[in-house]
């Protein structure tokens, strides 16, 4: 519970991602000198961690099971049912027709919207997430251009292992890395130096296979790609052509 009650709502819209840049800038500023603030965050986070723990989620009932396998195959689900052949005989054809027609609208409607609105919504939140760690003095929370600090850093704070790689000969530093919240979780956040610009590079596991892709979101570029179970994105206005090159020495190095 936090010390001020007028912060409770603000800071779980923080971790939905809910805030709009300024907004979020100012809450993130309060929670750093707050250390009550502090720790109602934190705990937020750990029990969002702790529900997507394996184990929490509730099988489906059996009921639901059967009911399920009504709308999709009733022959089976007359098996195991009680009600007379007859009424299940009558029922079953314009259950199995509209269960079926659900589920395929169901289908057709996730294939269009899903990826669009996932896929904006998710961008947005890590231009957003990039432009906070500017505005807000939270760019990093261990500073250090030394990847051997900065990885075992993590450790503890996370339920995966970022890889941290080491960009210094080829002209991009490290300047250390922060916790940050992505997409419903914790991430990483491997801060880059490219001249003055910075790089905010985001992982997080994820072991779909999925084609490198480049984006733009209010004059940022974004690079994202799935190399070694992970998820990358690197955000940052730096030159597209350098943000390019930064990938491939990435994925040279990375473990795959």
């Amino acid at each position: 519970m936090t010390d001020c009650p007028d912060k409770a709502m603000l800071l779980e819209a923080l971790l939905d991602g809910e805030l709009d840049a300024v907004h979020a800038a100012e809450v993130e500023a309060h929670v750093a000198g707050c250390a009550g603030c502090r720790a109602a965050l934190d705990e937020l986070t750990a029990m969002r961690l702790m529900l997507r723990a394996p184990g929490v989620r509730e099988a489906a009932p059996e009921r639901l099971k059967v009911r399920i396998a009504a709308a999709i195959t009733p022959d089976r689900a007359a098996a195991n049912d009680d009600r007379p052949v007859s009424m299940l005989r009558r029922r079953a054809p314009m259950a199995a027709f509209g269960g079926v027609m659900g589920v395929a609208a169901c289908f057709a409607l996730a294939l269009i919207v899903t990826p669009m609105l996932s896929a904006g919504a998710l961008e947005d939140e890590l231009v957003a997430s990039h432009v906070r760690s500017l505005q807000a003095s939270h760019l990093i929370d261990v500073a250090t251009s030394d990847q051997h600090v900065v990885k075992p850093w993590f450790d503890g704070k996370l339920d995966f292992a970022p890889p941290v790689i080491d960009l210094a000969a080829q002209g991009f530093p490290i300047v250390g890395g922060r916790l940050d919240y992505v997409d419903h979780r914790s991430v990483a956040a491997v801060v880059y130096k490219r001249g003055r610009h910075l790089v905010n590079l985001f992982i997080w596991p994820d072991a779909k296979p999925a084609p490198a892709g480049r984006h733009t979101r209010d004059g940022y570029t974004l690079l994202d790609w799935r190399q070694g179970g992970m998820t990358y994105w690197a955000v940052s206005d730096v030159n597209p052509n350098d943000l390019g090159a930064f990938e491939t020495l990435l994925q040279a190095r990375a473990p795959r």
